[in-house]
């Protein structure tokens, strides 16, 4: 057991999906030739004057309503001044004494334990450019500059690196059920600094904490910030927390799983901000904030509707909700009369079970329709269990198809037609009367060999119902 506990706060950088950016008209699209998405508003250029982006405030308020936050009717944008070669302006735009969001909680669930997560604040804000270094050359990309970001500040209310992740993880499923952001870590849509201290267990004042900048993936947060607690841990137990632990801002190797120094911390007023001269102070009338507040269902109330109305069990209802592509497949399946456990199944064993190498049912090719028809075909038994599987390999491999082509392609259509299957019993027990007698003698493993039989000659009947008819035969 540690003498120390982990001290964590985190703060999150959301970008936005609007498709222009939060002070200017220029596009926000992933992507494009470097530098193309540009304006006189978004590089800076003398003169060029801002207008605030009116679906980047209402995201921002769909995102406080949805972890009861404080929405405050004024709020004020500043300026946040610091040099860096991707900040055009040579300040950011941002919110600083009063921020659109206030204080709210999120509730975060770490192995069966329930947890209250503070949030001290939400603020509207722009993005910086992108620095892209080749050799020795380094560029410049102000197409993301000016795009907007949430950014959500935690409370240092997190004590174990799998709180924090835990944290993150509903965060993201929150803005993804907002539909505020499609939060893509890879393309950055979805940031994470974290700040980590360590204290000696019992105390209660905040030592020295560190900033690790830029996270961008689960796993390498949460690698992250356990190196750092044991870099600190084992500083303070060799007597050089004061010489080694000192407020900065450090980046993680993901190569060699350490965290570097990168620069000095700034505090806030190092930034001397001052209320933007450009911008008027935001004013929200109660038609916009009442219209604003309308979220979509969220996931705690998913779980309790899926339990109750779908007769899901509970974990079941919460491993669907874990990620809005699978609410949207799920929901149109049970809409579309496919039994709830039958669609929870082949979402999450069947095909979820085949996606690999970063394949996601967004990207796999198999759209929720096709999807829908495969199991269609499948309760109505027009193709078997094996057969469904068989074809679900198929349309995985090819990024998708048509079901009823592969059907018929593939041969995998069931016989349901009892006069046919009738004719095959038939005409498999008269050639095999020494093992009916065996059967009728109470040798009833004869039973499969007979069911084998038919299947084999049928090639696609239901063995459902071969099984049924062929005991109601062999009993007369």
């Amino acid at each position: 057991m540690s003498n120390f506990e982990t001290i964590i706060g985190l703060e999150v950088h959301v970008q936005l999906n609007t498709k222009t950016k939060i002070f200017c008209s220029c596009a926000t699209s992933f992507g494009d030739m470097p530098n193309t998405n540009v304006c006189p508003v978004c590089l800076g250029l003398p003169g060029a004057l801002p207008v605030l982006n009116k679906e980047a405030v209402k995201k921002a308020i769909s995102f406080g309503t949805a972890i009861q936050a404080k929405i405050n009717q004024n709020s004020v944008f500043a300026r946040k001044n610091y040099f860096y070669p991707d900040l055009p302006k040579a300040y950011q735009i941002s919110q600083f004494e009063i921020p659109i969001v206030g204080y709210g909680t999120i509730e975060i669930d770490v192995h069966g334990e329930k947890k209250i997560i503070g949030v001290t604040r939400a603020h509207l804000e722009e993005d910086a450019g992108k620095n892209i270094h080749d050799g020795n050359i380094s560029k410049v990309d102000l197409n993301r500059a000016c795009t907007p970001l949430l950014e959500i500040v935690s409370e240092p209310d997190m004590r174990s690196s799998d709180e924090a992740i835990a944290y993150l993880k509903k965060l993201h499923s929150i803005v993804r059920f907002l539909e505020i952001s499609d939060a893509n870590m890879q393309e950055g849509s979805f940031r994470c600094d974290a700040n980590v201290s360590i204290r000696p267990k019992g105390e209660t004042k905040f030592y020295t904490r560190v900033e690790i900048k830029n996270l961008n993936s689960f796993k390498f947060i949460q690698k992250a910030i356990e190196y750092e607690v044991v870099r600190q841990r084992e500083a303070f137990e060799s007597g050089c927390y004061n010489d080694e632990i000192v407020q900065e801002t450090r980046l993680f190797d993901t190569q060699k799983g350490v965290t570097k120094s990168m620069r000095g911390k700034e505090e806030s007023a190092d930034y001397r901000y001052f209320p933007d001269p450009d911008l008027l102070p935001v004013f929200l009338d109660s038609k916009f904030l009442e219209d604003a507040q309308k979220i979509p269902e969220m996931p705690e109330s998913k779980i309790v509707r899926y339990v109750t109305d779908f007769g899901l069990k509970e974990n079941d209802a919460k491993i669907i909700t874990q990620d809005i592509d699978m609410v949207k497949y799920f929901e149109f399946l049970v809409q579309q009369k496919i039994l709830a456990k039958t669609a929870y199944t082949w979402l999450t064993t069947e095909l979820q079970g085949r996606l690999k190498n970063g394949n996601t049912l967004a990207t796999c090719g198999i759209s929720k329709e096709v999807f829908y028809t495969l199991l269609e075909r499948l309760q109505t038994q027009k193709i078997s269990g094996s057969g469904a599987k068989t074809i679900l390999d198929n349309l995985v491999e090819n990024h998708g198809g048509d079901v009823d082509f592969l059907i018929k392609e593939l041969g995998l259509e069931q016989i349901n037609d009892d006069s046919a299957i009738l004719t095959l019993i038939d005409s498999i027990l008269n050639a095999n009367s020494d093992k009916v007698a065996e059967y009728k003698a109470g040798k009833e493993k004869m039973l499969g060999f007979f069911v084998g039989q038919v299947m084999k000659a049928s090639k696609g009947a239901n063995p459902a119902r071969v099984n049924e008819l062929l005991r109601e035969k062999l009993s007369k």
